[in-house]
């Protein structure tokens, strides 16, 4: 999503994602949410509004939740492409007779893949939390119907439960992403010279 507008830098293309990502950035997660219900449940009849138990009630609240870590995910990784398509050992490797292809798989998104990765990590937490708008939007039973139902009725102990599991969750997840950085970047690797 991120990395064609960053090989195609200046183009219309490029133009477009960015506004794109940002119009992305800016909508909130319930207003996504209303626009997706309008378009695709009013207007077209496509999809359910709400939760019917099939399948298909789960892509507009997919698309709801998605769409901020989309953009965000385009443009720190055009941001972080275009970096690394800077550097001097990416001139090298096309000077050694690489395709652009090659550079860009072989070299490019391995170096441009870890503050993706960060921003991965730190969007576990966004899509955790949307998830209470997203699910009173939706109708849909979850975790974050619960939290909003423990919120309006005041009950401390399931809101202090599911805040730790949440808190919980985005601790293993920052775990995961530590551990993913030795595995991206071997230089990140403790013990190695």
């Amino acid at each position: 999503s991120g990395i064609v507008p960053a090989v195609w830098a200046g183009t219309a293309l490029d133009r477009v994602v960015q506004r794109g990502g940002l119009l992305g950035r800016a909508a909130p997660t319930f207003w996504v949410g209303i626009m997706l219900i309008m378009l695709f449940s009013v207007l077209l009849g496509w999809l359910p509004p709400s939760s019917t138990g099939d399948i298909w009630h789960l892509v507009m609240p997919s698309l709801a939740l998605g769409l901020l870590s989309m953009a965000t995910f385009a443009r720190i990784t055009r941001s972080a492409v275009l970096d690394v398509l800077r550097e001097d050992f990416v001139r090298t490797a096309r000077a050694k007779g690489l395709s652009q292809r090659q550079v860009l798989w072989r070299h490019v998104l391995r170096n441009a893949f870890v503050p993706v990765l960060t921003i991965m990590g730190l969007q576990f937490a966004n899509l955790l939390t949307g998830t209470v708008v997203v699910e009173n939007v939706f109708s849909l039973p979850g975790l974050g119907r619960l939290t909003f139902q423990a919120i309006a009725n005041r009950d401390l102990v399931v809101v202090r439960n599911v805040v730790m599991l949440l808190a919980a969750a985005v601790i293993v997840i920052n775990f995961v992403v530590d551990v993913l950085y030795a595995v991206v970047d071997p230089r990140l690797r403790v013990g190695r010279p």
